[in-house]
């Protein structure tokens, strides 16, 4: 009886042990488990910026992609470098932005984005490539009102549109008065639009009616203070008559492209005096 009672204590130690050597094999498993699982952030993939590369455009950030146990927090450190991407330096404030507003202390560089993925047990960084050299911010053209662009000084004719119409409203000539002998005859045109503004790049073309008094010179262009000058020289069939006291002039004034009696254009009669 002693003896069945050694065995079975025997046994019960034996199975104490086997137990306690399990346990010990778990907990060594799950540890080791557990450590394998806790790993730092490591960059697979390095973060890029989009967006148009011009002042007062945006810029995104992905971040990339990082292995490494989870939850992993960004921080995304925006840099200005030189047109080649290099001798950068931080852009302050940014660290946790995604999104970058261009300035003008852009103009003339690049951009990348320096993003730094941390976990619990550690971190990892990567650069992006730069941008291409951020340009300067487009200046949108000035509004038309009434075909009128915006503004109070001289009117570029290509920047003139309908309902505006242009206005001849000076001339003058040289010789004020014109005689039998007068050969040339210079005279200048103004054209104006928009309530009195001078117009430059207008073609003025003019011819003395009836014709064939003076030739018919080609069209002339005003300049920024919307003058043009043409020069006429007397034909054989003047005077038109021998009383004649005034010649009168045919004049129009056009913006190049458009229907010689359409768009802009605007035509006059004006006279000179004559003393024979």
């Amino acid at each position: 009886m002693v003896k069945n009672r050694r065995r079975g204590a025997r046994r019960e130690w034996m199975l104490a042990v086997f137990v306690l050597a399990a346990l010990v094999t778990v907990f060594v498993v799950v540890a080791a488990g557990s450590a394998a699982s806790s790993v730092a952030p490591k960059n697979t993939s390095p973060p890029t910026l989009s967006g148009t590369p011009q002042e007062g455009q945006t810029l995104t950030v992905d971040e990339g992609t990082y292995s490494g146990t989870t939850p992993i927090t960004y921080e995304n450190q925006f840099r200005r470098c030189d047109k080649n991407g290099g001798s950068c330096s931080n852009i302050g404030g940014t660290t946790t932005q995604k999104i970058y507003k261009l300035t003008s202390a852009d103009v003339g560089n690049t951009v990348r984005v320096h993003v730094t993925a941390t976990n619990k047990d550690g971190s990892d960084s990567s650069t992006s490539v730069p941008t291409a050299v951020i340009q300067k911010a487009t200046v949108p053209p000035p509004p038309v009102v009434g075909g009128c662009p915006a503004g109070t000084g001289v009117i570029d004719i290509t920047k003139l549109s309908l309902p505006a119409r242009l206005v001849i409203d000076g001339q003058q000539s040289s010789p004020a008065t014109i005689t039998r002998s007068t050969t040339d005859l210079v005279l200048r045109f103004h054209v104006s639009a928009c309530k009195g503004r001078p117009v430059q790049g207008a073609l003025v073309y003019a011819t003395a009616v009836p014709f064939e008094q003076f030739n018919v010179p080609p069209e002339a262009t005003t300049g920024a203070d919307g003058s043009a000058t043409l020069t006429l020289h007397q034909a054989s069939r003047f005077p038109a008559s021998p009383r004649e006291q005034l010649l009168a002039v045919f004049v129009r004034a056009r913006k190049s492209g458009e229907d010689l009696v359409g768009g802009v254009s605007t035509r006059l009669l004006v006279s000179f005096p004559v003393k024979l």
